[in-house]
């Protein structure tokens, strides 16, 4: 098990490797296997890089991110021109059925709302719009309405997890109430844990995923 400072250290390490992100602008805290990421970064795509990079380091069993977006002059853009562009590139995205997904920009953040079918749509709408210039956060309101039967979605999860072996699928609990899925248990780090969110994402039927699981070292 690392030490807070081992886990500072490997985070700060991680941050400097990842070559979208200016790791000078962002500090880290440990206690207790909890990181808070502060600081200013130039983008709403640096931000989520950093994040993305924290995760990725064993150890950490939860985040907190306390980075704000400072967009440089020459990146700034106002409402109107980032809500045409985000208009224009979910228009292009071919996972997203036409015209479901509604946008609204305030202060360069953007609101997605709409229904999907898919969590994987879900996704493809904040990755279409998180690159855009001139956005300083998202708020992800996409409701996911399946058409597909929630029969069987406990056994489909349980199969999914057993056919990727960095996960044993014994170390976590899977309990489905209508379309919606509860996992719980204990795995030893956090990419099976996300690993496991992912699986049960990606199962038909499902329209809410809650992670009870914990990250024990």
């Amino acid at each position: 098990m690392k030490t807070d400072k081992q886990l500072k250290d490997d985070i700060l390490a991680e941050l400097r490797w990842e070559p979208s992100i200016n790791a000078e602008q962002i500090g880290v805290e440990v206690k207790d296997g909890v990181v808070t990421l502060a600081g200013h970064v130039n983008s709403f795509v640096e931000k989520w890089a950093a994040e993305a990079a924290a995760q990725r380091v064993s150890g950490v069993r939860a985040l907190a991110v306390e980075v704000d977006v400072r967009l440089p002059e020459l990146s700034q853009r106002n409402d109107g021109e980032i809500a045409g562009s985000a208009e224009n590139i979910l228009e292009w995205t071919s996972y997203l059925p036409k015209d479901s997904i509604k946008i609204q920009v305030e202060g360069g953040w953007i609101t997605l709302s709409g229904d999907v079918q898919w969590e994987y749509q879900r996704r493809a709408a904040v990755d279409a719009v998180r690159n855009l210039m001139g956005v300083t956060g998202i708020s992800n309101n996409i409701v996911i309405k399946s058409k597909v039967s929630a029969n069987g979605v406990k056994a489909d999860i349980t199969e999914a997890l057993k056919r990727r072996a960095i996960v044993d699928s014994q170390k976590i609990k899977v309990d489905v109430q209508g379309a919606d899925v509860i996992l719980s248990g204990r795995v030893d780090n956090w990419a099976e844990r996300e690993l496991a969110r992912y699986t049960a994402w990606g199962t038909a039927g499902v329209a809410n995923v809650r992670d009870d699981i914990i990250v024990a070292f």
